[in-house]
């Protein structure tokens, strides 16, 4: 005959955040059980009445109740466990990096998932977890334009200088051109593939309708876009937009332009003696991309309407400005995140970069 289970010892806090437990409708139900379990022995209930209960093995509430004797309300929390042992371990890491660096498989330019792991005679599973888990994208690709010139490494430090630190007495803007905007109008619709689905059809026969050169200055510390759409004497649009920009311009700051390398030199040195607060900085040769408003044309690129046929480049200098007018209200500095500007990173293999 069983008798009744040694009350242990609980503080006025212990029980109460035992019966929270038991009340939680959030809670881990097998953290219910066990706070369950210690009320009851609380309550000086027979270890076999409240097995039979709560619909547990005699040995359950014992366990339980030792480990709430032993820990207080700790106890009642799963220890740490080891878990399964790892199949994939640091040693399987050192193979995917050494077969990284062996040349690819006959018939492949590089390797993918499927190649290093019918290489190692392992899973593919496997293989793309690690790369994933490392951060690596073996068909994802990266190329920059890196100037031979000398100037290139002053001129660069000192434009993205002003990116990094543009103060309230400072205005910076980025200036440059989107030439030859083609329109091209061709028929467009919905077709229906092979497997069933509806997917958006052109023909590939179009007929030209003109083009535009885009001008934008970019403020970019506020993100403001300036834009104008030209379709004729591109120098002297050009010039006459960066006449418009300049000439709304606060007088009491200074103004940091930033142009494409030899972009109309004549009219800078013009702008030079008009307006004695403004400092322009042209890029070295191949350094166009250090103008941030080069960004916003990619960004520009994906957005408007491109395969569907316009009626005429009017329409397409609609689009654009449309486009313009869109973003303006949302728009978000550009974070420069450019570590290095020569180079220096591009490494033989995955391994040099990641051990």
């Amino acid at each position: 005959m069983s008798g009744k289970a040694p009350i242990p010892s609980c503080t006025d806090k212990d029980r109460e955040f035992l019966e929270q437990i038991v009340r939680s409708r959030t809670m881990e139900l097998r953290m219910v059980e066990r706070a369950r379990i210690i009320l009851k022995c609380l309550a000086g209930y027979r270890v076999k009445d409240i097995a039979k209960v709560l619909q547990v093995r005699p040995n359950t509430v014992i366990e339980w109740r030792r480990r709430f004797e032993k820990e207080g309300v700790k106890g009642l929390k799963d220890k740490p466990r080891s878990g399964k042992p790892a199949i994939y371990d640091a040693e399987f890491r050192r193979n995917v990096f050494d077969t990284l660096k062996l040349p690819p498989p006959t018939g492949q330019t590089h390797w993918d998932g499927p190649a290093i792991a019918k290489h190692l005679d392992t899973s593919v599973h496997a293989v793309w977890r690690l790369l994933r888990k490392e951060g690596i994208c073996l068909s994802r690709q990266r190329s920059w334009t890196v100037s031979t010139g000398l100037e290139f490494i002053p001129k660069a430090a000192d434009i993205v200088g002003f990116y990094l630190s543009s103060t309230a007495k400072a205005l910076v803007i980025s200036v440059d051109e989107k030439p030859d905007l083609h329109r091209f109008e061709f028929a467009a619709g919905y077709v229906e593939t092979d497997s069933g689905k509806i997917a958006r059809g052109f023909k590939s026969r179009f007929k030209r309708n003109g083009f535009l050169n885009l001008f934008s200055a970019l403020e970019t510390a506020a993100c403001a876009l300036q834009a104008q759409a030209c379709s004729h004497r591109r120098r002297q649009d050009f010039e006459t937009f960066i006449d418009q920009q300049l000439s709304g311009l606060p007088a009491n700051r200074d103004i940091h332009v930033i142009l494409d390398n030899c972009a109309i030199r004549d009219r800078v040195e013009k702008c030079r003696l008009t307006h004695e607060n403004v400092h322009f900085h042209s890029t070295a040769t191949f350094g166009s991309w250090l103008t941030q408003v080069e960004i916003w044309f990619g960004v520009m690129s994906s957005k408007p309407p491109r395969r569907e046929g316009l009626a005429s480049v009017q329409n397409l200098r609609q689009a654009i400005e449309v486009f313009v007018s869109a973003c303006g209200p949302g728009a978000r500095p550009f974070v420069w995140r450019k570590q290095e500007t020569n180079g220096c990173r591009l490494k033989d293999a995955v391994a040099d970069l990641n051990n």
